[in-house]
C-alpha cells in the first residue's frame, strides 16, 4: 500500500498542498517541528525544503509508512507513533505540523491535548483537512466510479474518513476542548495533475483502504477495470488535471494566547 500512495496518489493529490503548507511553516522561522501522520513525507520533505535549519521529527501511525518515508527522506527523524500518545516530552516542539492526517485520528481532541502538551509557549500548530467531497475533482470521480460499478454498496471510506472533517466550526470545537484555540481557517484551493485518469484510479483501488475492501471479492478485477474506465471516461485520456480544496488551520495554546495579550 505505501509505494501504491507514494506512486500514484502523493505526487497528484498531496505534493501541491504539501509546498503550500511548507511555505507557512517556513515562515514561522521554526527550529524543532513535529509532524504527526506524515505519510511518506511528501510534507516533510517540502518543509525541509522550504526551512533547512529545522530540526524535524516525522511521526505516523503507520510502520510500513514510517520504512518507506525514511527511505526517501533521510534529512529528517522518523518515529512510528501514535498521535494520541506521544512519545514526546512536554514543550519540546515550537510548531506541529499535520497535513491531511487529523481526518484519521479515532480521538481528534485526545490527539490535539497531546499536541497542545507537546507544543512550547507560543508553539503553534499548522493542519490542513480536505473540504467537501464534491470540493475534489479526483476523489468526487473515483467514489461516483466506485458506487456505479457497486451499486449494491460501494465502500464510502473517501466520504466518511479523508472528507469526513471538513467543518471548521466542528475542529474548532475539537481544539477548544483539547485547550487550543484556532487562530486561522483558510480555504485554498489548488490544481492537482496526473499522469493518467487510471493512475490515480489505481492509487485509490491499490494505495487505501478500499483495497481492502476488494480484496476478498471474486469480481475485484472486475470492479477495478470498470472503476478505471470511468475515471478515464469523466476525466479525458493523458495527462489529467482537477481542482482540489482544503482548509489549512492554524492552532495556538490558550495559554500562549493569554500570556500573549
Amino acid at each position: 500500500m505505501p509505494d501504491a500512495y507514494e506512486r500514484h496518489l502523493v505526487p497528484v493529490l498531496f505534493r501541491p498542498f504539501a509546498v503550500d503548507l511548507a511555505a507557512r511553516a517556513a515562515a514561522l522561522r521554526p527550529r524543532r517541528v513535529l509532524e504527526l501522520a506524515a505519510g511518506t513525507g511528501a510534507l516533510t520533505s517540502a518543509v525541509l525544503d522550504a526551512a533547512a535549519d529545522a530540526d524535524v521529527l516525522a511521526t505516523d501511525l503507520n510502520e510500513a509508512m514510517v520504512t518507506r518515508g525514511s527511505a526517501r527522506e533521510s534529512r529528517a527523524h522518523w518515529r512510528q507513533a501514535d498521535a494520541q500518545e506521544l512519545p514526546c516530552q512536554d514543550a519540546s516542539f515550537d510548531l506541529v505540523l499535520s497535513q491531511f492526517g487529523v481526518m484519521f485520528f479515532p480521538d481528534r481532541p485526545g490527539a490535539y491535548a497531546e499536541v497542545r502538551r507537546v507544543l512550547a509557549p507560543e508553539g503553534r500548530f499548522l493542519f490542513s483537512s480536505w473540504g467537501p467531497l464534491a470540493s475534489h475533482g479526483f476523489d468526487a470521480a473515483f467514489q461516483s466510479a466506485l458506487e456505479a460499478a457497486m451499486p449494491e454498496g460501494a465502500p464510502t471510506f473517501l466520504p466518511d474518513v479523508p472528507h469526513g472533517y471538513s467543518d471548521p466550526a466542528v475542529v474548532a470545537e475539537d481544539l477548544a476542548a483539547a485547550g487550543l484555540v484556532l487562530d486561522t481557517a483558510e480555504e485554498v484551493t489548488l490544481e492537482g495533475v496526473a499522469e493518467s485518469a487510471a493512475s490515480v484510479a489505481t492509487g485509490f483501488l491499490t494505495g487505501t483502504p478500499v483495497s481492502a475492501a476488494l480484496a476478498a471479492r471474486p469480481d475485484a478485477a472486475t470492479i477495478r477495470a470498470a472503476v478505471t474506465r470511468a475515471m478515464t471516461e469523466a476525466l479525458g485520456t493523458g495527462p489529467v488535471s482537477a481542482e482540489m480544496t482544503a482548509t489549512v488551520y492554524a492552532a495556538r495554546s490558550m495559554d500562549a494566547g493569554a500570556a500573549g495579550r
